[in-house]
């Protein structure tokens, strides 16, 4: 199994002189869930090189078995640090793609037209695609091959417009998650703030929030298997 992850390069919250970046648990636990049944990890980011962390998520707080296994190791420390170039990145050389969310995507992946090219050739080629929380923020102009928004008449889910309010930012973001996905014809459902909730249609696979990580994960890797 070789997966790309596609993280964000952004590190700026909007006008606010806070930083972002992505979500270290909707990294981290993914990322072992994967690792540990066998699978062959590359790291990618528009950029390249140090992957920016959201220091919101790099709290005790925010923290949980996996973000503490991140802590301690070196190897995946130092792929986060120098992750490949995005547009290096060939869909041919990996079975499926994953994206880890973080308020970054939002400014960045959205717009990416590497990004977009990588994720219409994955589904192209019927490999699971998934993104978790803000990250399916990179589908807002991605298209499909019947030239449709990717996401029109999908059942897909991310971060709710109450979950972004719940922690002041509706304001701060370029657009809403959950906003996007409506308006692009996604058949858009949620479970309760905060809580897991993943949905999977077809190759796409997406996830309401850091919580739903594990379940965005196991659903990835049941597509493989």
């Amino acid at each position: 199994m070789k997966i790309l992850f596609v993280l964000t390069s952004h590190d700026k919250l909007g006008d606010t002189g806070k930083k972002t970046g992505f979500w270290v648990e909707e990294f981290a636990n993914p990322y072992y869930t994967l690792l540990d049944k066998g699978a062959d990890i590359t790291l990618a980011t528009p950029k390249g090189g140090a992957a920016p962390i959201d220091p919101s998520s790099n709290t005790p707080d925010a923290s949980t078995a996996d973000t503490e296994r991140f802590e301690k190791d070196a190897i995946a420390q130092e792929k986060i640090k120098n992750t490949k170039v995005l547009a290096d990145m060939n869909a041919d050389d990996f079975d499926a793609v994953f994206y880890p969310g973080g308020h970054g995507p939002l400014w960045d992946l959205a717009n990416d037209a590497n990004s977009i090219a990588l994720i219409q050739k994955f589904n192209a080629q019927k490999k699971p695609i998934a993104f978790v929380c803000h990250a399916p923020a990179a589908l807002k102009i991605v298209k499909g091959q019947d030239g449709e928004f990717l996401v029109k008449g999908k059942k897909v889910t991310g971060f709710t417009n109450t979950e972004e309010d719940a922690v002041q930012l509706t304001d701060v973001v370029p657009f809403l998650v959950e906003n996007a996905l409506k308006e692009n014809g996604g058949i858009y459902s949620k479970g309760e703030d905060w809580a897991a909730y993943a949905l999977q249609d077809g190759n796409l696979i997406t996830g309401q929030n850091p919580a739903s990580s594990e379940l965005v994960a196991e659903k990835l890797l049941a597509s493989l298997n």
